[in-house]
Parts: structure tokens; C-alpha cells; sequence
């Protein structure tokens, strides 16, 4: 992925939010985001309207979940699983969320009462800048209760650039981290994790996904992996980042965290799926894991690379 070219896989998920968008019928949809199509290229869009006509919407699914299984699925399911849950936290009076990596996530734009709170965008600039020329496109005017704030993880610290853009650490606050830790470095996660365990409030909450360690070190076998290692080389976005979730807990700890709830993709597929959730296959690799502030952060960065255990 250059600097100049805005994320792919943000254009991936899109594309899932768009499809379980049009599902018919409109009850049987895990969300609706109204927003997600026009923020696609022109062929993904056509991919999108095809779905509409019945008999090849289900063709089109059927097509993504053979290419990438458990891909559309898992992703469809964690987006509601991660609305569900800053819902919560905007019902329980946070006034600032915290968007890391917000490709073309949103949430600040459909989400119910989030218009209450400051929203605050995080990611490189050629993603937030195609992201915010199509919703210009969109809304006509930005609201004012989004801010970006442009943040290469690899290469920036999350403090200097936060602090500018106006975020009060001592304001109770909710973060998103979706689909974003497994391609960074070891170095580019310890980073925001200690920032967010020092300087956020305790009992404020981190909502972020990640990925088993052995689907990047090959130690364990994950079903679907060859065709989304060639999909993910290709958009020049490899994965290079996991956690084992045996180790979630102490490793978070180390960070100032208390891990909540820890989910793989088969457990939230069947949470809002119901029994047909349960017998999808695929991307049981991907988890999301939410975790409360408790203290401050206690780990070396070198510490934190070696429980990653991020290749180099």
C-alpha cells in the first residue's frame, strides 16, 4: 500500500457494508449503512446493484464467500458487533469517539446519537482524502462533529497529532480499532496501545480486532488462507501483525488494559446469525476484542514484540 492510494481493503469492507445493506428483505439485515456504496468505485457500485435483482444478489454472495470464505460473513457480523457496542457507550454518556484507521468506515454519520460526541477520524491521508471528497460528494457539507486527523501508524506516534486536532484525554472516550492491527508492526501497535492505556481515562473502552498469530507465522492451519494471502499481496496490504488470544489478557494487560469480551469470528457470526452463524465456515483466524482502561502502561516495546510475535 503507497501513501498516494487509499486502502483497498477499507474498499473490501465497503463493499460487505454495501451487500448486507441491499439484503432482502430489509428485516433480515444485521445493519444498514446508507453511505457505504457511493464511497465505492464504479465497478464495486455495480457489483452492489446487481445485488439488488434477486436471484444474483445471492449469486453475488455466493461468488465472495467461495474467493474469500468467512470474509463478507465475518465482516458483516463484526460491523454490527462494534455498532452494538459504541451504541452502548454513547448511551452511557462518552462525548468522544476515537476512530482508528477509519478507511471508509460511517459509523460517525448513521450511527444513532453519535452527532452528541466529537468524532475523530484516524488514518493516512490518501484514505481520508478519497474518503472525504465522496462525502462531500454525498452530504453536500461535512458535520461538524467529525474531525480528521491524518496518522500513518507506521511512521507517526498517535500523541502529537491527537493533541492537535483538539482530543481531551481527560473526556471520557470510546475507540474503535477495526480491521487495522494486523497490518501494522509490532512497534506501530505497542505505540497506540500505550498511548491509549496512558493517556485515556480510566474506564474508558478500546473495541479492536485482530488476528491469531498462526495465520501470520503459518504455525497453525486456518482454512481460506491461500486465496486471501494472494488478495491481500496483490492490493499490497499483507498481513504482519498478531496476537496469540491465549495471551490476550496478560498481553493487554501490559498495556493498562482489562480485556472484557475476546470473540472470534464463528462466536459473532452465531451471536447475530443465529444457527446459520454457527455452521459458517471461514476467517475463524479474525477476532474482536474489547478492553477497559485500568492503569497506566507497564510493558517495554521490545517485550511487546516478542508476545506479538510480529515477523520482520
Amino acid at each position: 500500500m503507497t501513501q498516494q492510494i487509499a486502502s483497498r481493503t477499507a474498499e473490501f469492507m465497503a463493499l460487505f457494508r454495501a451487500l448486507e445493506s441491499t439484503r432482502r428483505p430489509a428485516a433480515r439485515r444485521l445493519f444498514t449503512d446508507p453511505f457505504a456504496r457511493d464511497l465505492l468505485r464504479p465497478v464495486l457500485r455495480a457489483v452492489v446493484d446487481l445485488s439488488r435483482v434477486p436471484i444474483a444478489g445471492a449469486m453475488v454472495a455466493r461468488l465472495i464467500d467461495r474467493r474469500w470464505p468467512g470474509a463478507r460473513s465475518s465482516g458483516v457480523a463484526r460491523t454490527r458487533l462494534i455498532d452494538d457496542a459504541i451504541e452502548k457507550a454513547l448511551r452511557d454518556g462518552v462525548g468522544q469517539v476515537v476512530i482508528l484507521g477509519a478507511g471508509f468506515d460511517c459509523r460517525a454519520y448513521r450511527v444513532r446519537g453519535i452527532q452528541r460526541a466529537r468524532v475523530f477520524e484516524v488514518d493516512r491521508g490518501a484514505t481520508l482524502a478519497a474518503k472525504r471528497l465522496r462525502l462531500t460528494q454525498i452530504l453536500g457539507v461535512l458535520p461538524a462533529h467529525v474531525i480528521f486527523v491524518e496518522v500513518d501508524f507506521n511512521r507517526q506516534a498517535l500523541d502529537q497529532q491527537m493533541e492537535a486536532s483538539g482530543f481531551d484525554p481527560s473526556a471520557r472516550s470510546f475507540f474503535i480499532w477495526e480491521g487495522v492491527t494486523n497490518y501494522l508492526t509490532a512497534a506501530a501497535v505497542d505505540s497506540t496501545l500505550r498511548y491509549i492505556g496512558t493517556n485515556a481515562v480510566p474506564g474508558n473502552r478500546l473495541i479492536f480486532t485482530y488476528v491469531h498469530r498462526g495465520v501470520i507465522d503459518g504455525s497453525v492451519p486456518f482454512e481460506g488462507t491461500r486465496n486471501l494471502a494472494a488478495t491481500l499481496g496483490r492490493a499490497g496490504e499483507p498481513w504482519t501483525f498478531g496476537i496469540d488470544p491465549a495471551e490476550a489478557p496478560t498481553y493487554l494487560a501490559d498495556y493498562g488494559f482489562e480485556l472484557i469480551e475476546d470473540l472470534g469470528a464463528t462466536e459473532y457470526r452465531a451471536r447475530y446469525m443465529g444457527p446459520s452463524g454457527r455452521c459458517m465456515k471461514g476467517y475463524e483466524f479474525y477476532r474482536t476484542a474489547l478492553a477497559e482502561v485500568r492503569g497506566a502502561a507497564r510493558s517495554t516495546a521490545s517485550s511487546a514484540q516478542a508476545k506479538a510475535g510480529s515477523p520482520h
